[in-house]
């Protein structure tokens, strides 16, 4: 009977691919990437990148935990992503879909995951940018005693800051001690994106995610510079989904928090950043060429113990055995500790 199922649902999901992608997969090098007709972002799925024993999979969050999705395409020799940079990159959002499609409300047990026993990885692992932006909450910029910005202020991280839920830093005690957190929204990009206007430019964002810029606040002020403050590796935990961009009605006007040891330590709304993220995204794309899988961080509102008005020496900045908890509102909670 099992067998029978399989092969239903194989030959279901062959008539539902065909249908959406044509003969062939969207290639991430195939020209007009991010253009192209079979080109697609994923929609209506709350994603997981999971962490397996042969490298990464693409998880959708389905009732009773993730289903692997990579799994479920071998399992029924029918193209799918690899991971969420393959997704992403590949524009191979169609190929979820006829997947999910032809799976139904009735996955295969032994294709899904419990929640709990979901090891994360970071939201994407290969962007070829991950974008900063600092000082966007006018209460932030005043704590801090920053001018509210005239343009967006960008900086960047590196890919080795990647880090994921339920992950941890290991602290650069060596060289810093001002440890601070900075929960932020992230926006994922799902198409290449260059010179769009600010009413076009939430069309270009595959998801959203929960964000942390971990920052070093004595190196982030030895110089001009933020980078070396903000990029040692596991700076920038995210995740743990990927929320499709149509499942989030609004992105600037969404509940931010962070808990340091249970305690709540910020509680604000995107709505009160100085540039929403239309401008951000727009902005950006007039300096820069984003592409798919690219990341954009978009700031934190005040709350920071960077912003806390006793000298630095006094204030209690993070250390070693602390828990740290990022939310977004209907994004997911991000967890992380401190070695």
């Amino acid at each position: 009977m099992a067998g029978d199922r399989r092969d239903f649902l194989k030959a279901t999901a062959a008539g539902v691919a065909a249908a959406s992608l044509g003969d062939a997969p969207a290639r991430a090098d195939a020209p007009g990437r991010g253009a192209g007709a079979d080109f697609a972002m994923p929609q209506g799925v709350i994603l997981a990148n999971m962490r397996r024993d042969d490298g990464y999979a693409l998880g959708v969050k389905v009732q009773g935990g993730f289903l692997d999705l990579t799994a479920a395409g071998r399992s029924l020799g029918l193209p799918a992503p690899a991971d969420m940079d393959d997704l992403l990159q590949g524009g191979r959002g169609n190929q979820v879909k006829a997947l999910m499609n032809a799976i139904g409300e009735r996955p295969d047990p032994g294709l899904l995951i419990p929640e709990d026993k979901v090891i994360f990885a970071p939201v994407v692992t290969r962007p070829e940018k991950i974008i900063m932006m600092g000082f966007n909450y006018r209460q932030h910029a005043a704590e801090t005693g920053t001018p509210v910005p005239k343009d967006p202020p960008l900086f960047n991280k590196f890919n080795n800051a990647l880090n994921h839920h339920g992950g941890t830093i290991k602290l650069p005690t060596a060289v810093a001690r001002e440890f601070d957190y900075e929960t932020e929204l992230v926006m994922v990009f799902g198409r290449e994106c260059r010179d769009v206007s600010e009413a076009d430019a939430l069309n270009y964002v595959a998801g959203y995610a929960t964000g942390n810029d971990f920052s070093a606040r004595d190196l982030q002020t030895l110089t001009s510079q933020f980078m070396i403050g903000k990029t040692s590796d596991g700076f920038a935990p995210l995740g743990p989904y990927l929320v499709s961009s149509d499942l989030v009605k609004d992105p600037n006007n969404l509940r931010l928090e962070t808990l340091v040891n249970g305690v709540v330590r910020q509680d604000w709304n995107t709505n009160d950043m100085i540039f929403n993220c239309r401008q951000l995204i727009s902005f950006a794309s007039r300096i820069m060429t984003i592409k798919p899988g690219d990341v954009f961080y978009t700031g934190t509102p005040h709350g920071v113990i960077f912003g806390e008005k006793i000298p630095r020496a006094e204030r209690r900045w993070l250390k070693p055995g602390d828990a740290i908890v990022s939310r977004l509102e209907g994004l997911g909670e991000l967890r992380f500790a401190l070695t």
